[in-house]
């Protein structure tokens, strides 16, 4: 890995392991933390999808295109483009003086103004105005706190990335799209973050949605505890399961695990569910797995585990940089810079692929760019 990349993606490491407030404390009891529900999905398993995306994942993939998904705990999102400070705004300054700074275009601190409702706002017109945020303060407040700090943003420039929810709230929202799920074959897919990070809660939102007669899907790292993954795979239709790499050195430089977890959570699923339908995804990533050898080991890996005879397919997925605003109003920069993947290696890849007998059907229809768990998915971990 090229010195510059290792040095952005151990920063970036770093910052999305801060420690976060009191948000267990003040939780609901037996609730998980969601960050987003999406609707009408169509490439997070069969049909029409109802994606529920729960906060929190042990990877830390630099190419993650949710990496609001990573941290368990809740966090602020700010767009700036969005910020309504030129315009006297200060609503944000006073939920919370200590962690708002103001700097007006003259350069000059515009914090003690902003937060006393000074000469700032009549001036603010004039000239632009630019809110930076310590974030170390804001990782300090509890739920509430944060969550009051947030709702003070008029414009919506400050989110809240994470609100606690509980199984059968979710599943409220979820039901509403039934009618899709039933002309389409679709229903609930879990993602994150990781959601066999939330061993209890996911298996209850699994079996609670089978009760309402909602299929389930989960995506999946694959890194937790094979009793995690067993667990769920009791309530479970269809499963979304993330292989990076084969090299399990390179797997752990990369995302800071080795991959043994992983790679030994597939084959023991394979073993006790062998007619469950399992969709494996590789994120072809630029410097980390995108040689035909890379693919090769992995497509062989999962011949070796039976292949279409358990219920194995398999789809190469190109590299995006979608999420690549999100760092940046997570006040993070983007671990992989500029780097792209090169398209004609990537057809290759995809050929070989389909010529392996184990293409996912989405490869022989779609040509499109298509998105990961991790989100890392979208998620894209």
């Amino acid at each position: 890995m090229q010195h510059a990349l290792t040095e952005r993606i151990l920063a970036d490491r770093e910052a999305s392991l801060r420690p976060t407030g009191e948000w267990r404390r003040l939780a609901p009891k037996d609730s998980a933390m969601v960050f987003n529900i999406q609707h009408y999905s169509l490439h997070d398993g069969p049909g029409i999808r109802t994606i529920v995306f729960l906060k929190g994942c042990p990877l830390r993939c630099p190419w993650c295109s949710n990496p609001e998904s990573q941290r368990f705990g809740p966090e602020v999102s700010f767009v700036a483009d969005k910020c309504i400070a030129s315009m006297g705004c200060d609503r944000c300054a006073l939920a919370c003086p200590s962690a708002v700074r103001r700097v007006d275009g003259d350069g000059s601190d515009g914090r003690n103004d902003a937060v006393h409702g000074n000469a700032t706002g009549s001036n603010a017109t004039a000239s632009s105005i630019d809110i930076s945020f310590d974030r170390a303060v804001l990782d300090q407040l509890d739920l509430n706190e944060v969550t009051r700090f947030a709702k003070a943003c008029p414009s919506k420039a400050i989110t809240l990335e994470g609100k606690p929810m509980q199984v059968d709230e979710i599943l409220d929202i979820v039901e509403r799209d039934e009618v899709f799920f039933d002309r389409s074959g679709g229903g609930l897919t879990v993602s994150g973050g990781e959601p066999l990070a939330h061993r209890t809660f996911l298996t209850n939102l699994l079996a609670g949605a089978h009760e309402r007669g909602i299929t389930t899907a989960i995506e999946t790292c694959g890194y937790a505890p094979y009793a995690s993954l067993a667990s769920a795979a009791e309530h479970l239709d269809y499963v979304l399961f993330d292989i990076k790499s084969m090299d399990s050195a390179v797997h752990r430089e990369w995302t800071g695990y080795g991959n043994e977890r992983i790679l030994d959570n597939f084959t023991r699923l394979c073993a006790d569910h062998p007619d469950l339908p399992k969709l494996v995804r590789t994120p072809i990533i630029p410097g980390f797995n995108d040689s035909l050898e890379d693919i090769e080991a992995i497509v062989d890996f999962l011949h070796g585990l039976g292949g279409r005879e358990a219920n194995i397919t398999y789809q190469p997925l190109h590299y995006h940089r979608f999420g690549e605003g999100k760092y940046h109003a997570l006040g993070r920069d983007y671990p992989m810079g500029d780097i792209k993947l090169d398209d004609a290696l990537f057809n290759e890849i995809r050929d070989m692929v389909l010529a392996s007998g184990l293409a996912a059907d989405a490869l022989y229809k779609d040509s499109d760019y298509f998105s990961d768990s991790d989100s890392d998915s979208d998620s894209e971990k």
